[in-house]
């Protein structure tokens, strides 16, 4: 079975094609600049198709025709026909309080995510975009599953979605904390359990999403009990360039002050603040680690918040969980930042969690375990793969329909 991942967004296309057989995958790629005349596809496979510049793709639709013949491509292609492809799996940004799970797309799954806009006006109609074209181009007969960021948060109790406001405020608007980063949480905490063999069901982990986005959930019994993000991707931890937790006053003070509209005041808050802000040097962690060695006293602040936000959720969430049995660091910070783990975890030794010097500096790929054998935590490194995890689900469900229309066709009528 080969099932296309899809994350459609407003100017890009990315995209993997697996061999569900052996979970492998055929290719890759990303189209970027849609809606100009200098859009520019990149495909990985073998043998790998070279890049694709200055090409005049102006919607969707053309994106992913030009995608459908590059896999078909005979000279560096990987199938010989669309219909090689058994399902599409979509990424969807928000699927609010409609999906707890992910689904097989018909209409009523549409307009949920259609009424769930509002929520993610920058990534929904983006993600319904790629679902149309598909639906065009592929006919219904091609099964699609949306995975939405948000499904895998909403075993969150109560206490831990719901803001203290006014309820009418959440029965009007729904406002609540909803969480993002589901996808990769829920990759690497079943990841856990397989690679310690051990049932989820009993654990208390902490999964740290640690990129230019960032999230951090708790996670009990194998669910997510609580998470970082909240009703957008704004809240909680100091990102690349979100701000993430501050005094909600500040933000009318600031636009009085400085005179700003409600679009400029947002772009403020989202792309010019986090690292980038209090460092004035960027958003890429490993300049700014650079900068600070050489003294830069603006990018060694910029750190110290960034770590000390991490370890003050951390320590808020084994609070919430009643103590923590595992530790995961994922994303390409949490992943590939032995420098950041280990400032981190240096503040944890209250909870017996010991870290392995070595294996943490270890530049060893994949996944690996870092604590000591005598940490009471377990530390451990585990890539993500958000895109393999939408893959199982959009298998899953595929075959879960066909399996039900089966037993319904041996029923006698």
């Amino acid at each position: 079975m080969k099932v296309l991942v899809i994350n459609s967004g407003s100017s890009s296309l990315k995209y993997q094609l697996f061999d569900m057989k052996d979970e492998s995958v055929l290719a890759k790629g990303i189209i970027e600049e849609i809606g100009t005349e200098q859009a520019i596809h990149r495909q990985d496979n073998t043998p790998p198709l070279p890049p694709q510049t200055g090409l005049r793709i102006l919607e969707h639709k053309e994106s992913i025709t030009h995608m459908l013949a590059a896999l078909m491509d005979p000279g560096n292609g990987c199938i010989a026909s669309v219909r090689e492809i058994a399902a599409v799996g979509h990424r969807i940004a928000h699927g609010g309080e409609f999906f707890s799970d992910s689904a097989l797309v018909d209409n009523e799954v549409l307009q949920a995510v259609r009424r769930n806009i509002e929520l993610a006006p920058l990534h929904n109609p983006a993600n319904l975009k790629g679902i149309e074209a598909f639906r065009q181009l592929l006919g219904e007969e091609t099964p699609m599953v949306c995975v939405f960021d948000t499904a895998f948060h909403q075993t969150m109790p109560q206490e831990s979605y719901m803001y203290p406001l006014p309820r009418v405020l959440y029965d009007r608007h729904k406002i609540r904390r909803y969480g993002f980063h589901g996808t990769s949480h829920k990759y690497v905490s079943l990841r856990l359990g397989e690679i310690t063999g051990r049932p989820l069901q009993g654990t208390r982990v902490i999964s740290c999403h640690i990129g230019n986005g960032a999230s951090i959930t708790a996670i009990r019994d194998g669910k997510s009990v609580d998470t970082s993000m909240g009703m957008t991707p704004l809240e909680g931890l100091m990102m690349g360039t979100r701000c993430g937790d501050i005094d909600p006053a500040i933000i009318p003070f600031v636009m009085a002050k400085e005179n700003l509209g409600l679009g400029e005041i947002n772009s403020l808050l989202n792309k010019h603040s986090g690292l980038a802000g209090v460092s004035g040097q960027g958003s890429d962690l490993r300049e700014i680690i650079r900068c600070a060695d050489e003294g830069h006293e603006g990018a060694r602040l910029a750190l110290n918040m960034y770590v000390q936000r991490i370890r003050k959720y951390i320590g808020s969430y084994c609070a919430v969980l009643n103590g923590l049995d595992t530790l995961i660091f994922t994303g390409g910070v949490g992943e590939n930042s032995d420098y950041i783990r280990a400032k981190v975890c240096e503040s944890l030794t209250y909870l017996g969690l010991e870290l392995d010097p070595e294996l943490n500096r270890s530049r060893s790929p994949g996944e690996r375990k870092i604590s000591t054998p005598a940490s009471r935590v377990a530390v451990h490194i585990i890539p993500t793969n958000e895109e393999l995890m939408i893959a199982r689900d959009t298998q899953r469900l595929v075959q879960q329909r066909a399996a039900s229309a089966a037993v319904h066709r041996s029923v006698p009528m």
